[in-house]
């Protein structure tokens, strides 16, 4: 954890990136973004009201008081067209995760860092109907940095959707691995099956096929190949008797798995019996980053993903 939060501070280290933090009431927010602030690491923009002492360097906006506010309720109606009325509108920019989130689509933050309190879906929907996903994206989805020793690996989706399309998961892994940069990884994609090249046809398999050959399509550039068992992808022996003809099985660093289910199961087989450290859920596929905590962080979970969420800002 400490060497690549390192890498990922000395990427955005004196770029002053504005992230903001809806829950200022929480103490746990008040004392990472006051570590970020005194580390210089970015701007935080708080969200009043405020349980504490803020660093000199902590911008805090109170909403009721915040001078740009009906701008923010006219870019607000324009972006929700008819979807609320007015006094609709003025009431959800009444709530932090919102008003944080306009914040972001206005330019006035690159990011935000929201979860402490409120719920997951309190975090993420503003976002997805706001700062919405990303050109050619159709979901937002949720990877895991996977970390032991000196190895790292990132494995989608584990967080968001249940069951992806071929064409969801096809963006889902040319998506991650643009990701893989950030965290200087060159990219190997491996597109998780039960089956290895065709060993095993059913509807799911297939699935995989065919989104492993839409990935190629989208990003002809990028090591993608699939369909593949996990052994396949990550032990170079079984690579060579199952899958031949593929250069990236054996060497897969990016895993994306075909379901919820999968992903969810393999991210938490790694931690518990493979000793890595999981960092995440970190969301992708937003025009702008916006990030979920656990509602049982601590500071250091706070102070963590925001140097993440910042450093998706420039990425």
């Amino acid at each position: 954890m400490a060497q690549i939060m390192n890498e990922l501070k000395a990427k955005i280290n004196g770029k002053n990136i504005p992230i903001v933090f809806p829950e200022g009431k929480d103490e746990r927010i008040v004392a990472a973004v006051n570590r970020l602030a005194e580390e210089s690491l970015l701007h935080p923009i708080l969200i009043g009201p405020v349980n504490g002492e803020v660093h000199s360097n902590v911008e805090v906006i109170e909403p009721d008081d915040y001078a740009g506010k009906e701008t923010m309720f006219e870019a607000f109606m324009a972006r929700r067209k008819d979807k609320h009325t007015a006094s609709e509108a003025r009431e959800l920019l009444k709530q932090q995760n919102y008003f944080g989130t306009m914040l972001v689509y206005q330019g006035l933050a690159k990011g935000l860092v929201s979860g402490a309190i409120q719920s997951t879906g309190d975090t993420v929907r503003p976002a997805l109907q706001i700062i919405k996903t990303k050109p050619g994206i159709q979901r937002a989805f949720g990877y895991f940095l996977m970390l032991r020793e000196d190895e790292k690996y990132l494995m989608a989706d584990c967080a968001i959707n249940p069951n992806p399309t071929a064409e969801e998961l096809a963006q889902f892994a040319v998506e991650t691995g643009k990701i893989a940069s950030m965290y200087d990884i060159d990219p190997k994609i491996g597109m998780l099956s039960f089956s290895t090249d065709g060993s095993g046809v059913t509807e799911e398999s297939i699935k995989v096929k065919k989104a492993t050959e839409l990935a190629q399509a989208m990003a002809p550039e990028m090591a993608i190949d699939g369909e593949m068992q996990f052994d396949s992808a990550f032990v170079p022996s079984v690579a060579k008797k199952k899958f031949p003809s593929s250069s990236v099985a054996g060497n897969v660093n990016v895993f994306v798995f075909p379901t919820l289910d999968a992903g969810n199961i393999g991210y938490k087989i790694a931690q518990r019996l493979g000793h890595f450290e999981a960092i995440g859920p970190i969301l992708a596929g937003l025009n702008q980053p916006v990030n979920d905590l656990s509602r049982g962080c601590d500071v250091d979970d706070v102070y963590h993903l925001a140097i993440i969420t910042a450093a998706q800002a420039i990425y």
